[in-house]
């Protein structure tokens, strides 16, 4: 079984991904697949480098995602601009990593992907499980790491929760504790018709 998780920044999806880790799931971190292509891929480097320009390196002279991220988020053509770049070879990652596995017997995925929807990701699964959560706990979740204008540029740059629930399968409503959703995610498990 291929799940697809997906859910806005800040909604849990690490956490829940791992409740699924737990029960023998080998999960494929499409924001992990992202990042080894910006380190891995000179030709996407080079571009990335060409439309962003010098000021996202770090001093090693490798991309910053910080502040990639910053101007990325801040500007919809750039950020549309970036995932085109990116977006094909994530998934054809994604891809290659879910024929692995299925090769060697592991055949209950889950794909964690925050543009699962959004991308053609969303075909490379057979059921699509999104995440709930307000807008006040995202905020609150991630107020030590951005700032709230950050936040808010990340998330008005995603498609609208309400929005993905139309593609949902199952839901798991994460506004209350971490036993509440850990709950939610053994019962889709258990409802689920595994090999």
């Amino acid at each position: 079984m291929i799940l697809g998780l997906t859910g806005l920044i800040g909604s849990g999806k690490t956490t829940i991904a791992k409740f699924f880790a737990e029960r023998g799931f080998i999960v494929i971190d499409a924001d992990k697949a992202g990042h080894e292509v910006l380190e891995n891929d000179e030709f996407v480097k080079i571009e990335i480098i060409s439309d962003f320009g010098e000021d996202i390196l770090d001093e090693l002279g490798n991309i910053d995602r910080q502040k990639l991220g910053d101007i990325a988020f801040g500007n919809a053509s750039m950020l549309e601009k970036l995932n085109n770049l990116v977006h094909p070879l994530i998934i054809n990652d994604i891809k290659s990593s879910i024929k692995n596995y299925m090769k060697n017997n592991k055949n209950n995925i889950l794909v964690e992907a925050p543009l699962l929807i959004e991308t053609d990701a969303k075909n490379l699964v057979e059921k699509i499980i999104v995440i709930k959560t307000s807008k006040e706990n995202i905020i609150r979740r991630l107020s030590n790491k951005y700032s709230k204008e950050k936040i808010d540029n990340i998330m008005n740059s995603q498609m609208p929760v309400e929005e993905k629930l139309k593609y949902a399968d199952f839901v798991i409503d994460n506004n209350r504790s971490i036993d509440d959703a850990r709950r939610q995610a053994e019962e889709i498990i258990n409802g689920l018709n595994l090999k």
